[in-house]
């Protein structure tokens, strides 16, 4: 079964980092790529970032680049996004999901909430 567990999510205030992560099991995450997706309260799926089976490429939304660094450790299964200087529209559910084999997400994790406030 494949499963994808986000972890890492919690209350930061402003300017405050955090490392996520995405522990995948039941398949190899190795042969596929990645993404991180976001849900602010009230508002749709956000694409956040990008990564490929290898990690040699990486892409970001636009807006967040500078301070969003995804990245994947295959040996251990797991993906991570670490953001930095948190803003308050940071604040948002935070998915990590496969790109299945027609390029698009086929299993998505649970989610981690991120919540930015002083």
């Amino acid at each position: 079964e494949v499963q994808l567990v986000e972890s890492g999510g919690g209350l930061v205030q402003p300017g405050g980092s955090l490392t996520l992560s995405c522990t995948a099991s039941g398949f190899r995450l190795r042969d596929w790529a990645m993404s991180w997706v976001r849900q602010a309260p009230g508002k749709g799926l956000e694409w956040v970032s990008f990564i490929s089976w290898n990690g040699d490429r990486a892409f970001y939304a636009e807006s967040l680049k500078g301070r969003f660094t995804i990245s994947r450790d295959n040996a251990k299964n797991t993906l991570f996004l670490q953001i930095q200087v948190l803003k308050p529209e940071d604040t948002a559910e935070y998915y990590c999901a496969k790109l299945g084999p027609p390029g698009e997400f086929d299993y998505w994790g649970q989610g981690t909430q991120v919540t930015v406030s002083s």
